[in-house]
C-alpha cells in the first residue's frame, strides 16, 4: 500500500508532517504532500497514525495495482 494525500479535502493541519516527516511534508502551498512513496515497513505506525489523525480524513492508503482505495 501507499499513502496518498488528497488535496481537495487537506487543510494543511500538519499533524501527519508532525507525526511520520519521513513521508509527509507540508509546503509552501499550505497543503501536505508524500514525500516518501514507498515507505519502510517500520514507518508503518506513524502513517496508519497519521491517516486516523488527520482531521478531514485526507490520507488514504492505496493497494498497489489496483484501484481500490482504503481508508483506514
Amino acid at each position: 500500500m501507499k499513502p496518498t494525500v488528497d488535496q481537495d479535502l487537506c487543510i494543511g493541519d500538519g499533524i501527519c508532517e508532525d507525526l511520520s516527516p519521513e513521508v509527509f511534508e507540508l509546503r509552501d502551498d499550505g497543503l501536505a504532500y508524500v514525500i516518501n512513496e514507498e515507505p519502510d515497513e517500520s514507518l508503518w505506525p506513524t502513517i496508519k497514525e497519521a491517516v486516523s489523525e488527520c482531521p478531514t480524513d485526507a490520507i488514504v492508503l492505496e493497494s498497489y495495482g489496483s484501484d481500490a482505495d482504503v481508508a483506514a
